[in-house]
């Protein structure tokens, strides 16, 4: 028999990882009595796979959860051991903030975050069941026997859903090395009626330090001075440590062809579907059979650990076999593994059941965050944490739900992506992904979200002042070189220039930093000092704005475009049984049920002729209802009459609403 605990939580959020400890914090930093549950408290923020945050586009994610007021970008800050900013040999769009973590401590430091946490409750034991009646929750089951009543319940559960591991021709049930899975909960959520499918990951081998000869290695070291994730941390002081490079040849790639017989991934063994941009070694062996070798990264763990993470060697192998092709890689010949490397598959919830909100469309008050809905990385799983948290908490206050445009945030696009599009394998976020990224920067997504976080009581509203005022000296230093004439005579590039019949003496000085090859500094050689004002991000906001001016203008007319589509709601209640429209586009618009005409239109196989359809019926539908409204308040021909009838005077009638207002 099933007894109640005697304290009932607003929200009860299931798995500390990365997405569940965003949502926890959230929901209580908005004053919500929130519990967190997880299997172990020791493993609270693990990171099982590569010890590191951010990277091509999942950098810009980190600082927009830290812009919402989320705990990632402060912790990675306190516990990197090497910073650096990929792709700045490019333009800024696509420049990407990546850190190496030291998994101990960030383990404790969001450890500490969480129990210094008002309103929140650390629990450690399993959650089994879900209480659901009349399709809305009430509570959790934990253990056999102990239910704990609650309002809101945030599933992040990571790769614990009927996990299965292999290696070679092992295959064993657990969450992750030395877990076990969640296998009653997972089942318990399949019987209310949310469809499930299969995915799989993996991850490599870990060596003992002591055994490498990193000598035979390329040594790739962080940047000189790392910038911070967080808009909060004034600079990073910790002592950094380098990572190495080393490849595979062609004696490893034999020692994994010889075995493909052996591999669960060849012998069919894994049914669930693999990442297509990290796939592991012996899938990279045979799919790039032209390529002589693959790059390796060797990642401290730590400062302290003695492993070290063999970045691009994710393997199933048998552990002989990983054995044989790791001593056949330079400065591995002597190396001992630590941990043999291992994939494992897991139930998830093909996202197309949740709103953009994070919450389940079959069961109300139920959300999902992170790789139960399809996607991959510590980054995409937070970011999809804090929205589930705000919303849980919105919900609760019977405030408007929490979402983000793709115009407005990597994290609109992820969610955006995530309810318009079939997942059939795990989800990584890519600078491509956006086609607004030239916006969506990662230097300026504090101006972009922290009104939202400040607005939710998550972030201190001098924040949102700081930005603003920053935003304000950029703008005065425009102002103030768009007013200003100098020399282009001694700039860098002006001997190209002049070749080129190029204007020379004196030209307008935004019109000089609009060159590529002139910077900031080069013009106030001719400017008194202190005339600009700024600190060093708003020069660098100043650069970047003058020299894609014209870029960032036709992304903003293009956003104004496609924010028309998005204000046009689509009820949930809209029927898509509509002849004119193409058969595929019938079916695609049922299984998703898109919010907005804007998210229709980005469903695969719904053409631009399914939205103009769209458009006519969704607005036939606002004329009929709107001529409803009309006959029920005015059921006489005379609304004098229909008035007087009632015993009310033209004086003391009420106001009929506007359009959009109650």
């Amino acid at each position: 028999m099933t007894k109640r605990l005697d304290m009932d939580y607003e929200v009860i959020v299931i798995g500390a990882g990365h997405a569940g400890i965003e949502a926890a914090l959230a929901a209580s930093r908005m004053g919500h009595e929130t519990l967190l549950v997880t299997m172990s408290l020791e493993d609270v923020a693990r990171m099982p796979c590569n010890p590191a945050i951010g990277g091509l586009a999942k950098g810009q994610l980190v600082r927009e959860i830290d812009a919402l007021g989320g705990e990632m970008a402060l912790a990675i800050d306190e516990t990197g051991i090497q910073f650096r900013m990929l792709n700045k040999a490019k333009g800024p769009a696509v420049w990407s903030p990546r850190a190496q973590a030291d998994k101990q401590a960030y383990h404790r430091r969001m450890m500490a975050a969480l129990e210094d946490q008002e309103h929140l409750t650390l629990m450690e034991g399993e959650a089994t069941d879900i209480a659901a009646t009349d399709e809305a929750v009430k509570g959790v089951v934990i253990g056999d026997d102990t239910l704990i009543h609650c309002n809101k319940i945030i599933c992040c559960l990571g790769t614990f859903p009927n996990g299965v591991m292999h290696i070679g021709e092992e295959s064993f049930p657990g969450g992750r090395e030395g877990q076990p899975p969640s296998c009653r909960l997972a089942d318990r959520i399949a019987s209310l009626g949310i469809e499930r499918g299969r995915l799989k990951t993996g991850t490599p081998a870990r060596l003992a330090r002591e055994s490498i000869d990193f000598s035979r290695c390329e040594t790739q070291p962080g940047d000189d001075v790392p910038a911070p994730f967080s808009f909060r941390t004034r600079r990073i002081d910790r002592p950094q440590a380098p990572c190495h490079i080393t490849y595979t040849n062609e004696r490893t790639h034999a020692a994994i062809r010889e075995n493909l017989d052996r591999s669960p991934l060849f012998a069919g063994r894994i049914k669930g579907i693999g990442p297509r941009y990290c796939p592991s070694i012996e899938d990279k062996v045979v799919r790039f059979a032209d390529r002589e070798r693959h790059q390796i990264f060797l990642e401290p763990e730590g400062l302290e650990s003695e492993e070290i993470y063999v970045n691009g060697l994710s393997t199933s192998l048998p552990r002989d076999v990983q054995e044989r092709m790791i001593r056949t890689i330079p400065g591995l010949e002597e190396s001992r593994i630590v941990r043999y490397g291992y994939a494992i598959e897991y139930d998830y919830y093909p996202p197309h059941q949740i709103l953009p909100t994070l919450e389940s469309r079959v069961v109300r008050g139920l959300y999902f965050a992170g790789q139960v809905n399809g996607t991959s990385g510590y980054e995409e799983a937070a970011a999809q944490g804090i929205v589930a948290g705000i919303n849980a908490a919105l919900s609760l206050e019977g405030r408007p739900a929490f979402t983000l445009g793709r115009h407005q945030a990597y994290i609109g696009v992820l969610v955006d992506d995530l309810v318009t599009k079939e997942i059939d394998e795990p989800y990584r976020m890519f600078t491509s992904s956006a086609e607004h990224r030239l916006v969506l920067r990662q230097d300026n997504a504090d101006e972009r979200l922290f009104r939202y976080g400040v607005r939710y009581g998550l972030l201190p509203r001098d924040l949102w002042g700081g930005t603003i005022g920053r935003r304000k000296s950029v703008a005065r230093a425009r102002r103030t070189l768009e007013g200003l004439s100098l020399s282009a005579d001694t700039l860098p590039g002006s001997a190209d220039a002049a070749g080129k019949g190029a204007q020379r003496g004196k030209i307008g000085a935004m019109d000089l930093l609009k060159r590529p090859e002139v910077r900031l500094r080069d013009l106030e050689a001719q400017i008194p000092p202190g005339t600009l004002d700024l600190d060093d991000r708003g020069r660098g906001a100043l650069e970047i704005s003058a020299k894609y001016e014209g870029y960032i203008a036709r992304q903003r007319k293009f956003i104004e475009r496609m924010i028309d589509l998005e204000r046009m709601r689509i009820p949930e209640d809209f029927s898509y049984d509509i002849g004119a429209l193409s058969a595929e586009a019938r079916i695609k618009l049922a299984k998703f049920r898109p919010v907005t005409l804007g998210q229709a239109s980005r469903i695969s196989g719904v053409r631009s002729s399914d939205i103009s359809i769209l458009m006519i019926f969704l607005g036939r539908r606002r004329q009929e209802a709107g001529e409803r409204d009309r006959a029920a308040s005015e059921p006489l021909n005379s609304e004098t009459d229909a008035w007087r009838d009632r015993g009310v005077s033209r004086e003391t009638r009420p106001l009929r609403p506007r359009h959009g207002m109650s």
